[in-house]
């Protein structure tokens, strides 16, 4: 008992325990390869010393605007080494990177400032206009810092102050406020919203320093990775991936328009080991036209999620070189929590179909995290016979503090001491899990979620619209996107043209159904739709 009371004089001290933080990886790159590439964006070619002094001063300089420990600040940008800098800058002055999904509506982004308080907001020229109108509509406004990207199109428009003139103000030799809590806030990331309004999930330093030891082990990473940016840097912070590469000597490759070409000249010019993506990037790379095709002699290792991946597409990419390895997570854990660990040997030796198949599964828990369940009926876990259906649960340390703003979502969402992820699958005779359905009608359209409620919540703003109901359609391109089905008013006339844009004038074009189907919606005797029916209907007709 002696060693449970702290009776021996055993206390924790600075000199053995440290708040663990990813912030620490890029104090310790620059001090073992300072002039090593860290950052590469076209022409831009940044060295870790480098890196470092422009991350320190874009803190200096944040904290010149007023921006406090705590406070909030936004970034609406694309994959750009602005984007990658604010990651380690941000937090490096004690304040909360909250990146925003460049893809959404005026209606969203400006929910988002408002709910998440943002002090100051980083937004790329191509989305000026965007953050104007949504700053314009808050009591308190974010300052704007405009960061133009001449070489891709987008000069500046001299209404604000820009990224390279704030940093230029900056201090090199400002002090990183590194947390004193390794539970203090990092980032906080919005979801898609797929039941109405996004919700605030909030990262803590020790979850993302955790992931990036995790997922080095899990990615089969040596020293001296080059990761291409396909996974948004605004979506679970790139999977942590930008505060993983210091830790092991990396480059990280932007690429800010994501095409087969582009992929294959990073491929080919830039020496790329890793990147992620959702399976239509994949299908991107296997149908790519043979003008964008560029021979490559390097090992390749993919993530892919979102989607299972079709079997001929991963036929297909390992005849292409690659090693694609199906992970699965959500906003709320990071990213990837879960790998499917292929099993040399005994798999190998299976027939493709079945290889394929087995690579569709979801997988098994990520190293830093502590539990992988389905739960079902009575918050019992499923058998493990790949038949009974339950809902996907984890615990670790991958997963975030809460909803910010929001206790009781944060209470369902841990109830029992696990995170529910509202994922319906089963369990396999191995303990591998594989989703079998999405709970809550998600539709997933290029890794992007789409909340069918929002989307019938737009339509029936029309006046022609009595009733209708969104369900996800198969779709070769996007893995799914939203199928409408319609029941009109008496008497009245709409076309699904008409529908379409007016769907598209309010939300992102994500978001818009791709086909809309009229006639009377099957129901139960309550009155309830019964969307199974409907799923089955856009199926067949895809």
């Amino acid at each position: 008992m002696g060693w449970l009371q702290d009776e021996t004089g055993l206390e924790r001290c600075a000199a053995n325990h440290v708040a663990l933080t990813p912030l620490s990886h890029l104090n310790r790159a620059v001090a073992i390869w300072p002039g090593r590439e860290a950052l590469v964006y076209g022409a831009t070619r940044r060295s870790y010393a480098e890196y470092r002094e422009r991350v320190t001063r874009l803190a200096s300089a944040l904290a010149g605007l007023g921006v406090a420990p705590g406070d909030v600040v936004a970034t609406i940008l694309p994959n750009v080494p602005a984007q990658a800098e604010a990651a380690f800058g941000v937090p490096a002055c004690g304040a909360v990177l909250n990146t925003i999904n460049t893809r959404l509506d005026l209606d969203t982004v400006s929910y988002i400032f408002g709910h998440g308080g943002a002090k100051a907001v980083l937004v790329d020229t191509q989305f000026i206009e965007l953050a104007e109108q949504a700053a314009a509509a808050q009591d308190t406004p974010p300052i704007i810092v405009e960061c133009p990207d001449p070489e891709a199109g987008f000069p500046a428009t001299g209404r604000h102050l820009t990224y390279e003139g704030l940093l230029a103000g900056g201090d090199p030799g400002f002090a990183w406020i590194m947390p004193e809590d390794e539970w203090e806030s990092l980032a906080l990331n919005y979801t898609s919203g797929t039941t109405g309004r996004p919700k605030g999930v909030v990262y803590h330093h020790r979850g993302a320093y955790l992931m990036t030891m995790g997922t080095v082990i899990s990615w089969r990473m040596v020293l001296y990775p080059r990761l291409l940016t396909i996974v948004p840097l605004f979506h679970c912070n790139g999977w942590c991936h930008t505060w993983m590469m210091p830790l092991v000597g990396g480059t990280v490759v932007c690429c800010r328009d994501i095409s087969a070409k582009a992929i294959f000249d990073a491929l080919a010019d830039e020496g790329v080991t890793h990147f992620g993506g959702a399976p239509i990037v994949l299908n991107l790379l296997v149908n790519a036209k043979p003008e964008d095709r560029r021979a490559f002699d390097q090992h390749v290792e993919v993530f892919t999620a979102g989607a299972p991946p079709p079997a001929a597409t991963l036929a297909k990419m390992a005849a292409l070189g690659f090693e694609v390895t199906h992970v699965y997570g959500l906003t709320e854990t990071y990213g990837h929590v879960t790998e499917n660990v292929w099993q040399p040997g005994e798999w190998d030796e299976k027939p493709a179909e079945e290889q394929a198949a087995l690579r569709a599964r979801q997988g098994v828990a990520f190293p830093m995290m502590e539990g992988l369940e389905v739960f079902g009926e009575g918050d019992v876990p499923v058998p493990a016979d790949a038949i009974a259906q339950g809902e996907i649960a984890m615990r670790g340390n991958a997963v975030m503090k809460g909803y910010y703003r929001n206790p009781e979502a944060t209470a369902e969402a841990f109830r029992g001491g696990w995170f529910r992820s509202g994922d319906i699958a089963v369990k396999h005779a191995d303990g591998y899990v594989q989703i079998a359905d999405r709970a809550k009608d998600i539709i997933i359209s290029g890794g992007e979620n789409v909340s069918s409620v929002e989307v019938e919540g737009a339509l029936m703003h029309h006046d022609a619209v009595d009733l209708c109901a969104v369900v996800a359609q198969p779709d070769e391109t996007w893995g799914e996107v939203p199928c409408a089905f319609v029941e009109l008013k008496p008497g009245a006339e709409v076309t699904a043209e008409d529908l379409i844009a007016f769907v598209r004038a309010r939300l992102a074009g994500f978001k818009t159904p791709k086909r809309i189907v009229f006639g009377e919606l099957p129901k139960t005797s309550t009155g309830k739709i019964q969307k199974f029916v409907l799923r089955d209907r856009a199926k067949e007709a895809a």
